[in-house]
């Protein structure tokens, strides 16, 4: 594998961003403008209903975060000519034919222009509705296929799906792709279409008995971790991005497609600067509930590896394989991770952040600082039942009786309380799987993509994407949690 230059390869590129409001998205539109300034064009699709509100949403979603004041430092006055100059923004949604997009002209545009697809639109919530998930994740990854066949100079299709596709496997996770059909648990007779087909025929029936949105909606959920559980996948999302990933192998013909499977994704680590954060995701609920003071016990194994990987490594990452696979027909996959180059255990994570909440206490709502104290972990789901039982339920109940006698007098407390225990459940609901995982994500062919960098000579300081680099306590202890920290209190 050889590489010319990055940078030289983006000159004068017109490139089809989708998902632009994305964490990740964001950080790819950022970093292409920033250190090509000379790409032709970058066509940033987005959901709206027309021009004027998309290029709404893109100003207030994309350009006006922090994470784009270097480059306004850098072009100064002149960054929004700079911008609409670069960038062209779409209403679209790829749940559609044509990604939505309605303008004849447009599409015959793009179809002519458009180098590379960079598929970044996902719905990432673990336990939202089926058909939601479904349609954006698996069939909306059908939909940019489709229209990245019809692109004329078409060099690349980069899709980013997720490497937790592997649902609970244990021991060493290759980066081999999904056939049509193939199950987690060797259950038979998984067929895309079939699921489509029993989301409509249910949708159907349940609008024939008039029931309202809300049944409508958890019946939905409810269906997709029944269908997800029942091959294998612990929840809906992962499920559906899987699907994604069998639909993309099995119809992409000769197109070039890299499938990028980031793990758990972080702030950043150095560029534009470090520690920009957005959204609380995974770990960073553990961090923030903790340091709020309503995580005093959590479920997991202290020697669990948590594998994360800091935002900016993974767009670096995505640039160097679109490089690497321009006019290559074939799928290839990248695990974009830590847990074999670099592991972080999960007793690690706990250590940073009693350490940084103890020297940096949350302000709570009265002014007053948050005391943290060590968290009891437990390592079943067995003994956390049981412990959450005779620690928290048990008292809650006295707690109620005593409430009811004193005419809710301490309602508050008592409310409070409920919240408190809720939250942890929750977690434990859609996290479990991951604290107890036992998988390790191999990262062989990300690694020969590093060295065909580095012995290419090829910009890997612009482009750098080694976790093992990362020196985990300076990274959490000095730039992730306190990112994270902003991102919560601003």
């Amino acid at each position: 594998m050889e590489l010319s230059s990055i940078l030289e390869f983006l000159e004068n590129r017109s490139i089809l961003v989708t998902g632009a409001t994305g964490f990740l998205a964001k950080i790819f539109i950022e970093k292409i403008l920033r250190v090509q300034p000379n790409v032709k064009k970058l066509y940033v699709l987005l959901r709206a209903s027309d021009t004027k509100s998309a290029m709404l949403r893109f100003n207030n979603e994309v350009m006006s975060k922090a994470l784009f004041r270097v480059l306004k430092e850098k072009h100064g006055a002149n960054l929004n000519s700079f911008v609409s100059e670069k960038v062209r923004v779409i209403p679209g949604d790829i749940t559609f034919e044509n990604l939505g997009v309605k303008d004849a002209g447009l599409l015959e545009e793009m179809w002519k222009q458009v180098d590379v697809v960079v598929n970044l639109a996902a719905n990432t919530n673990f336990d939202e509705r089926y058909d939601v998930l479904l349609g954006i994740n698996t069939l909306g990854a059908k939909h940019v296929l489709d229209f990245s066949k019809k692109c004329d100079k078409l060099k690349v299709l980069v899709h980013v799906s997720t490497a937790y596709v592997s649902g609970e496997k244990e021991g060493l996770i290759l980066e081999t792709p999904y056939k049509m059909g193939e199950t987690l648990n060797g259950t038979s007779g998984l067929d895309v279409e079939s699921e489509k087909k029993l989301i409509d025929e249910i949708l159907k029936q349940l609008k024939a008995e008039n029931c309202s949105e809300d049944i409508i909606k958890s019946t939905m959920k409810d269906l997709g971790i029944q269908r997800a559980r029942k091959f294998g996948w612990p929840n809906t999302y992962v499920f559906t991005k899987a699907m994604g990933e069998m639909l993309l192998g099995q119809l992409k013909e000769n197109i070039p497609l890299v499938i990028i499977r980031p793990t758990i994704v972080t702030s950043t680590y150095k560029e534009p600067f470090p520690g920009w954060a957005e959204g609380v995701r995974t770990i960073d609920s553990l961090a923030v509930g903790y340091g709020k003071g309503k995580i005093t016990c959590f479920l997991g194994n202290p020697k669990t590896i948590i594998d994360a990987i800091p935002a900016d490594m993974v767009v670096n990452a995505m640039i160097v394989s679109m490089v690497a696979h321009a006019n290559q027909p074939q799928e290839t996959i990248y695990h974009i991770g830590s847990s074999v180059s670099n592991p972080l255990e999960f007793a690690s994570i706990q250590d940073y952040g009693q350490r940084y909440f103890s020297k940096h206490p949350w302000i709570n709502k009265e002014g007053r600082p948050v005391i943290v104290g060590k968290v009891k972990v437990l390592n079943s789901m067995e003994s956390f039942r049981r412990y959450l039982e005779i620690h928290y339920l048990l008292p809650l109940k006295g707690l109620q009786i005593v409430n009811t006698a004193c005419c809710q007098y301490f309602q508050g407390f008592y409310l409070e309380q409920c919240r408190k225990i809720k939250f942890v459940l929750r977690l434990v609901e859609l996290y479990g799987p991951y604290l107890f995982f036992k998988g390790y994500f191999d990262d062989m062919n990300t690694e020969k993509l590093r060295r065909a960098a580095k012995e290419s000579g090829v910009e890997t300081d612009i482009f750098y994407f080694d976790p093992k680099i990362i020196n985990w306590e300076d990274y959490f202890m000095n730039t992730h949690i306190p990112g994270v920290v902003k991102y919560v209190l601003k």
